[in-house]
């Protein structure tokens, strides 16, 4: 997408500045044939988004690798949304203002059970199906992770892969199998064959739900050599684990207007996030 089609309507709608991109600390990288194309999705609006710790550290994680682009990409307040389907202008990162349907992934992490229907409207205004079966080899493998992946089943029918625990590690191991199976020119159901078989990767589409008359589950059968269990990712040593040096600076205000650090994670009493 080119500046100007912004041009046009950003005067148009509240804090344009949530749209632009350009901010401090983001970053900006010239694309070569083997760079793979990250967009980290936040299924609620910029002010939300640019005050999670998860996708702060996610984002320099991926962007420390010369190999990797990962860009940024928020759900627009309705007004832009509104101008965005009339002018024809898919969702973007924020970045390099490239349709996110281009891009190799799109990951989503999902906070709050009521961002769900956020993201199945963000895979709308991206110009994609919004069921996985109906998405053809060509579209980006669609990921999800954070504290709700930990129940996917009202997202399952939509999403590709959801990662399951701390996504530090795993990440990265799935980007490099991704570089691996589209080096040996496999298709998208060889790489999901895969990465399921990699600990915290649960594809959806691989497990066969059998229900009783009363529609309770009955069994659950794993096909395509699926693990019957998937077991969650865990950091087992956090003073080795990434933490970024600096942080992309936003233009406004932010719902957590501050600077952050990391002194512990989880909750000490046990709360299941």
């Amino acid at each position: 997408m080119k500046i100007e089609q912004l041009d046009k309507i950003l005067m148009k709608v509240q804090k344009p500045s949530r749209y632009t991109g350009g901010e401090t600390g983001s970053v900006v990288k010239k694309l070569t044939d083997n760079m793979v194309r990250f967009a980290m999705c936040f299924p609620d609006m910029y002010d939300v988004g640019m005050s999670h710790l998860g996708m702060k550290i996610l984002y320099s994680l991926k962007n420390e690798r010369d190999d990797i682009w990962c860009e940024r990409c928020f759900a627009p307040d309705m007004d832009m949304e509104n101008l965005m389907r009339e002018n024809n202008i898919p969702l973007y990162g924020l970045e390099s203002l490239d349709p996110i349907r281009d891009f190799d992934f799109i990951g989503f992490t999902l906070q709050y059970e009521l961002s769900f229907t956020s993201v199945l409207n963000m895979l709308d205004l991206s110009g994609l199906e919004v069921r996985s079966a109906k998405r053809s080899e060509n579209d980006p493998v669609i990921i999800a992770g954070g504290p709700c992946a930990c129940n996917p089943e009202p997202i399952a029918d939509f999403i590709d892969i959801f990662v399951l625990g701390e996504g530090e590690e795993v990440n990265l191991e799935l980007i490099d199998l991704y570089k691996e199976c589209k080096k040996q020119n496999l298709s998208k159901l060889e790489f999901l064959e895969k990465a399921a078989q990699i600990k915290g990767i649960y594809v959806p589409a691989f497990y066969e739900v059998e229900y009783n008359e009363d529609k309770t589950i009955k069994s659950v059968t794993p096909t395509h050599n699926a693990p019957k269990k998937v077991e969650k990712r865990i950091i087992e040593d956090m003073d080795k684990v990434f933490y970024p040096s600096e942080f992309v600076v936003p233009f406004s205000d932010t719902v957590h207007d501050r600077a952050m650090a990391e002194v512990f994670r989880g909750c000490i009493r046990g709360c299941r996030f």
